[in-house]
């Protein structure tokens, strides 16, 4: 049994979406930094830093960090298809999660929380630090969507790690209404990606169909 923290419309999705490919028991337990709770405390034994995903092993061990835990529950379950079996498509795997979790989650943050990264700053001045991190963001994207082509998937023939942290991390900051104009075809890998069987029903539990 895994145990999986997380909150609805969060980087969590992608983990659960794991989970759900693998066919892994788990349970979820509802926290965030933002919506802080009983649970919570909990959350920071594990995690000091209070982040979500944080996944609790069936060892009872835990790991953080969402590429981390995809990269783990791909080893763990190779059968699962998480990732590539192929040694080059793997590696060419890997990076692309790295690289989703060094550039866009890393300016998600500061998009997100702008005071953390300059102290004092008042509003115009955060608000200048958004756009200009947000407009970098978008930079990333397009960058992935040349770097990491689709056959048909990020990582080959089946839906994998990749492709659900980029789907999961791509819902935020205006990355999809910018990459529906710069790359079409990598946004409609996207969709297709959150059509998948048992993918789907993750997405509807975090982003309900409005």
């Amino acid at each position: 049994m895994y145990t999986l923290y997380g909150k609805k419309g969060s980087g969590s999705a992608s983990t659960q979406a794991a989970l759900e490919i693998i066919g892994a028991p788990y349970r979820i337990v509802e926290t965030a930094s933002w919506a802080t709770n009983e649970a919570f405390a909990e959350l920071l034994k594990l995690n000091p830093l209070g982040q979500i995903p944080t996944l609790v092993l069936p060892d009872g061990s835990a790991l953080s960090e969402s590429a981390a835990i995809l990269l783990h529950l791909g080893e763990a379950h190779p059968q699962s298809g998480l990732l590539p079996r192929d040694a080059s498509a793997r590696a060419q795997a890997m990076r692309g999660l790295v690289f989703i979790a060094a550039n866009c989650y890393a300016a998600i943050s500061v998009i997100d929380f702008p005071e953390r990264w300059c102290k004092d700053a008042d509003e115009a001045t955060q608000e200048r630090i958004r756009a200009g991190t947000r407009a970098r963001l978008h930079q990333f994207w397009e960058m992935f969507a040349d770097l990491f082509p689709a056959r048909p998937y990020l990582g080959g023939a089946a839906v994998g790690a990749l492709d659900l942290l980029a789907a999961v991390v791509s819902k935020w900051s205006g990355a999809r209404p910018h990459l529906q104009k710069a790359r079409p075809a990598f946004h409609e890998l996207l969709l297709r990606i959150e059509r998948e069987p048992k993918v789907a029903p993750v997405f509807a539990q975090h982003w309900p169909p409005g």
